[in-house]
């Protein structure tokens, strides 16, 4: 069949947006890979899809799915594309919108100039929620990656990050360190691998190198995981501009219990359909 599809991003983080309210396809994991394909495919970092509502108390569910073909559990770029694609596309005219995620129900708030803030919802830390093998609970861990010792933060927004504060981003061995931390055996289900250079108490720069898709132009979760790890630690404060290869995106946290908010920009590129 042929399938209809939107390309956007978010900050350099790049999605294939699929409405399966008007149309209707079952996505199997080969074709999750051949849209994401970058070669003979749409190509993309997540493919987003947009379905009706399980409950009637929220307005869309919103599935994620990596390159690799696997579903996650959250992308906060991606929310924020999804709620401008759902009003692109007349789904909704609400600018306050409820979606369903896997890591539960969140909230997209449209505001002007295409940016969107959305309430990510409170991170976790307790290590068998995200899950990361450790005994307790603690401000930072030490794992062995490789030939050396890593110090970081482990939080969940929905998926797991782990968080490494390093001297300068760029010097990073993302090839060799990403993959490596990506899957150590302490995180059971992967880990997302984020790099944090402060630059002042309200500005980092970061990367990101997501599980099942390699390091990407920005990542809104792991974004959102590296205020709490620094705010935690006391190195930042409760709003932080965050730099990303792809672009900048505003995080805000008001502490323990509460929930992270981000704002950043979204952007549609093209469409097209393809056969699937």
């Amino acid at each position: 069949m042929l399938l209809k599809f939107t390309k956007m991003h978010g900050a350099g983080n790049d999605f294939v947006v699929i409405d399966l309210i008007s149309q209707h396809c079952k996505l199997r994991p080969r074709d999750i890979r051949k849209l994401a394909d970058r070669r003979f495919g749409v190509g993309c970092d997540q493919v987003l899809v947009v379905e009706p509502p399980g409950s009637p108390d929220v307005d869309f569910r919103y599935r994620i799915y990596n390159a690799d073909g696997g579903e996650v559990e959250q992308c906060g770029n991606g929310a924020r594309c999804f709620a401008r694609f759902v009003r692109d596309k007349k789904l909704t005219n609400k600018r306050v919108i409820s979606v369903q995620t896997a890591a539960g129900v969140i909230e997209l708030r449209v505001r002007d100039n295409h940016r969107v803030e959305v309430n990510m919802g409170a991170p976790t830390l307790d290590p068998q929620q995200i899950p990361f093998d450790a005994e307790q609970q603690a401000a930072s861990y030490t794992l062995d990656v490789g030939d050396q010792t890593i110090e970081l933060g482990a939080v969940s927004m929905g998926n797991p990050h782990a968080v490494t504060l390093v001297e300068d981003v760029a010097a990073v061995d993302m090839a060799r360190l990403g993959p490596l931390l990506e899957n150590h055996p302490r995180f059971p289900q992967r880990v997302n691998a984020g790099f944090m250079e402060l630059v002042s108490d309200t500005e980092i720069r970061l990367r990101v190198f997501e599980r099942g898709v390699g390091e990407t132009l920005a990542c809104g979760t792991g974004a959102c995981a590296a205020v709490v790890y620094g705010l935690s630690r006391g190195w930042l404060r409760d709003t932080v501009t965050v730099n990303l290869p792809g672009g900048k995106l505003s995080i805000s946290w008001a502490g323990p219990g509460q929930p992270v908010i981000m704002t950043g920009p979204t952007a549609s590129v093209f469409e097209g359909t393809i056969r699937i």
